[in-house]
């Protein structure tokens, strides 16, 4: 009884009072992704004042990249075992310190360290979903996830006005970028301190230290490959290098966690139908949400005198008129998708996101001549990242343990990285590959019209995927079966998997009304005596 207990008592305290708790994860999520982005439209400025190679800048956004493929599932799973806020304020803590060295200083190596620092707090996101997950009542527990996973889409497009905002003039700085970073990340530490409660379960346990190198070096070889294949050269010796070497070290590391007593990802998560496609989902909504991001901005900024076609728009037009709409409407649209998933299920909520997203890069494709008309496929677009993401993070949580929510939704967090790795390798790649002919003396090379098209269409089929993936890869299991996912100690049925968490509340509460009633005869009888 005293186990159950401990597990409930989150759940029981969690009906009182979870917008503040809501407010700051959400501020804090929103904190990651503005830091994703954030460098983006200052990469010349960054290559202008450091004295620096455009490859040399580009280690500014993929040592990020590999920082969040290493530490995202590494803490959350650290959350898992031994409590989840006191890790998510130390991973706040860890962005506060890189976001003040990029703010500082004047050389690229320290640049890029605290790039890296500010990359590993990506774990932000799924310790927050799993607080949710422990903290939140469940009538409410779908509208939660969605709000705080619809702060990723936002801020992303806040971050891209900022940093276009702060850099105009003629003589920018990009330290105050990195200043409004400092400041917010301290404000996000802040509100988790004073607004989250500290009630969560800690599993305990050891870190599967193996299992992290294995895993890390496979992730950062096949990020790396796809990240920098294309200045490498797709058939040049250190892509094809990083490739083979992430195949090496997968079956390493699969070898590894088949070993280990307690491994830092159980294998069956892989084979876990509902979990695996959950995570192939995530790759395509990845792929569909950067390959939009980097389409539009690139197609709007066209000089449309030498092309015919684009709209000739500054970084920050392209940021406030064409991609912060884009990321505004997920705001509106994630808590509609958290209804969506209560009332139709988040399978279904996925499929019809995806459908939405499917026509809104049709329209991207065939029909970008005119303003309006990519606005409002961008508000199609971002409406679908928006059901997306309300509805992965309900599947994970129906899916797995309790204790192992935070590596769950790590692993989803990859899945969605990879997915906008391989979007930003192709669309580069294809924007790069048929370029206008003619073009005056000293103006760069720029691409054809048709690659636009063609990087749309295949953002457009992505999402196409996803609806038979959604409808079909994920099936409605029974209300409650016995756990497919070992937990972290090896129990091969440490606790049922659960189509729904209304269901796991409903056992919350049955077992809270048994433990009130326990301690009331035990008062009673003790009055007596």
């Amino acid at each position: 009884m005293s186990t159950s207990l401990s597990a409930s008592a989150p759940a029981s305290t969690a009906r009182r009072g979870s917008t503040p708790l809501i407010l700051a994860l959400g501020l804090a999520a929103m904190v990651v992704s503005m830091a994703q982005t954030q460098v983006v439209p200052i990469l010349s400025l960054l290559a202008h004042d450091l004295h620096a190679s455009s490859s040399g800048v580009s280690w500014v956004t993929t040592a990020t990249l590999l920082s969040a493929a290493v530490f995202t599932p590494l803490l959350g799973r650290v959350g898992d075992l031994y409590g989840k806020k006191q890790t998510l304020i130390a991973v706040l803590a860890v962005m506060v310190a890189g976001s003040l060295l990029a703010a500082t200083t004047t050389s690229l190596t320290l640049l890029i360290v605290g790039r890296v620092l500010q990359g590993s707090a990506t774990a932000i996101f799924p310790l927050a979903l799993s607080i949710i997950r422990d903290q939140v009542a469940h009538e409410k527990l779908h509208g939660a996830m969605a709000l705080v996973s619809s702060t990723l889409a936002f801020g992303s497009g806040l971050s891209l006005v900022i940093t276009g905002l702060l850099t105009q003039g003629s003589n920018p700085n990009y330290h105050s970028v990195f200043w409004v970073s400092t400041a917010l990340s301290l404000l996000a530490l802040v509100a988790v301190v004073l607004l989250v409660p500290n009630r969560g379960h800690a599993a305990g346990g050891r870190i599967d230290y193996l299992g992290t190198l294995t895993m890390a070096g496979f992730l950062v070889l096949l990020l790396l490959g796809i990240s920098q294949g294309h200045d490498w050269g797709w058939g040049s010796g250190k892509t094809l290098g990083c490739f083979a070497g992430a195949v090496v070290v997968a079956v390493v590391w699969v070898l590894v966690e088949r070993k280990v007593a307690s491994p830092l990802v159980d294998m069956k998560m892989f084979t876990h139908r509902q979990v695996a496609f959950t995570n192939l989902s995530g790759l395509f909504i990845g792929f569909a949400s950067f390959a939009q991001f980097i389409g539009i901005s690139y197609l709007v900024q066209m000089p449309k005198m030498l092309t015919g076609y684009g709209f000739t728009a500054s970084v920050l037009r392209a940021s406030v008129e064409y991609l912060l709409p884009s990321s505004l409407i997920a705001l509106i649209a994630a808590p509609v998708g958290g209804i969506l998933v209560r009332r139709i299920s988040a399978r279904h909520t996925l499929a019809l996101g995806a459908v939405i997203g499917a026509a809104g890069f049709a329209w991207l494709a065939f029909s970008h001549g005119n303003s309006l008309g990519v606005i409002l496929a961008g508000l199609l677009t971002g409406t679908s990242i928006a059901f997306g993401y309300a509805s992965m993070p309900a599947l994970i949580a129906a899916s797995v343990p309790l204790e192992q929510t935070g590596i769950a939704n790590g692993i989803n967090s990859i899945s969605r990285s990879v997915g906008s790795s391989v979007a930003s390798a192709v669309v580069t790649t294809l924007l790069a590959s048929k370029l206008i002919h003619g073009l005056p003396a000293g103006v760069p090379p720029l691409p054809q019209q048709s690659q636009f098209t063609l990087s749309f269409v295949i953002g457009m089929c992505a999402l196409l995927l996803t609806v038979p993936v959604a409808l079909l890869g994920l099936t409605r299991a029974p209300k409650a079966s016995s756990a497919p996912v070992a937990s972290g100690g090896g129990s091969a049925a440490a606790e049922p998997v659960l189509d729904e968490p209304v269901l796991a509340a409903e056992v919350v509460e049955a077992v809270e009304e048994a433990a009130e009633a326990e301690a009331a005869a035990v008062a009673e009888h003790s009055i007596k005596s």
